[in-house]
């Protein structure tokens, strides 16, 4: 049976060439690269190399970025981290209510636990932020500002620029969660203007278990990790040398293919988004109609009478893999936060299905895929009490 992977968002497989470039730092390369004798100095060696290139992907100095073991780790340091470092400034923080639950979670500790007043914005329709409503959110007390570069689940790509740009024009910190923007949207950190920036490995063919943190000379926060000098002591703990030196070689690997995996997801995006439109009736897409506005490989799709995770399973049994949200949550019966924010009617949000395409997929793969598809609808209509209900 065909095998279609067709989740990029949640995960992607790492790469032959980043594979290689770890492996010696399993087998030969091994030393500590806190120690100062030469196994220590070659394996420190491979973690500088990584500095730089994870740098060079986002335009940033090497000095800025702080390995973490995840892009969650990394949202959970700069909201407690600044909530503690200006504590006597203020309490309050803005984001919206479409974030990743690594941040909307977070914000929900820090106003249980310490205090904190925490303002989620409203989105449109199609998952978009306003600057204006940015700006009328923002009080004397407000100390950071958290806005995501790409939604997980509809692919919506904020206005960063203009959003941070509100954020520096009343003196507040800005941080965007950009684990899904990295290597799947252009981003120079200097020209956007934010603070801190959150990335993950494992979403551009790295590995799991290894993220960064991009946070801007000047700004300050505590630790997070206690316990040791690593990471220029900001970060304490022995560094997963192998999985720094593999998310290198994939933000490398990034930077330079970046043009032709973005012509190449939009491609097979907008050929799976024609196929399913010619061969299965009763669709809605959700998030940015224009297709430029949102992720390069997203597809968030409703079908109508049907439940999304029947779909899913269905679709897994004919070997083609889908979500039916972002993987973090996808063992969650509650209805998707973001698709109740841009306000999916009710009657069909449960029959939602994020289709993610990547460097691997074919058009062959999205044949298949659409085919089965359509099998699937077809049969869970059937079956369906609500069959025939005309309109949505």
């Amino acid at each position: 049976m065909r095998q279609v992977y067709l989740d990029y968002s949640a995960t992607t497989p790492t790469k032959e060439e980043v594979v290689r470039e770890m492996i010696p730092y399993y087998t030969q390369l091994y030393g500590n690269p806190s120690s100062l004798y030469s196994p220590g100095l070659e394996a420190k060696q491979g973690l500088d190399n990584a500095r730089q290139q994870v740098a060079d992907l986002i335009g940033a100095d090497p000095k800025e970025i702080i390995f973490t073991s995840c892009g969650t780790e990394a949202d959970n340091w700069v909201l407690e981290g600044i909530a503690d470092q200006l504590k006597d400034k203020g309490n309050h923080i803005i984001t919206t209510k479409i974030e990743h639950h690594a941040i909307i979670h977070t914000c929900m500790y820090l106003q249980k636990y310490h205090g904190m007043e925490v303002t989620f914005l409203d989105v449109d329709e199609e998952g978009f932020v306003s600057p204006e409503d940015l700006e009328a959110a923002i009080t004397d007390k407000t100390i950071l500002i958290s806005i995501m570069m790409v939604n997980n689940e509809i692919g919506t790509v904020e206005p960063i620029k203009e959003l941070a740009a509100v954020a520096k024009k009343h003196g507040i910190l800005f941080h965007t969660d950009a684990v899904q923007g990295l290597g799947n949207v252009p981003i120079d950190v200097k020209d956007l203007g934010v603070d801190l920036l959150s990335m993950s490995a494992h979403k551009i063919y790295g590995p799991k278990g290894i993220g960064a943190l991009y946070k801007r000379k000047g700004v300050n926060m505590p630790s997070f990790v206690h316990g040791g000098a690593q990471e220029n002591r900001r970060r304490a703990g022995t560094e997963n040398t192998a999985g720094i030196v593999g998310f290198g070689k994939a933000a490398e690997m990034a930077r330079v293919n970046l043009d032709e995996h973005i012509a190449h997801s939009r491609e097979l995006r907008q050929y799976m988004w024609d196929q399913i439109c010619e061969k299965i009736d009763h669709v809605r897409l959700n998030g940015p109609a224009d297709f430029s506005k949102r992720h390069p490989a997203n597809l968030n799709v409703s079908f109508s009478y049907i439940e999304g995770e029947s779909i899913l399973l269905l679709l897994d049994a004919a070997g083609v893999s889908v979500s039916t949200g972002s993987a973090c949550s996808s063992g969650s019966l509650d209805i998707s936060h973001v698709l109740a924010s841009i306000r999916v009617p009710m009657e069909v949000i449960n029959g939602t299905v994020r289709f993610t395409v990547g460097d691997f997929t074919t058009k062959e793969d999205i044949d298949y895929a659409v085919d089965a598809l359509a099998k699937v609808v077809n049969t869970l209509r059937q079956v369906s009490p609500v069959t025939g209900k005309e309109g949505w």
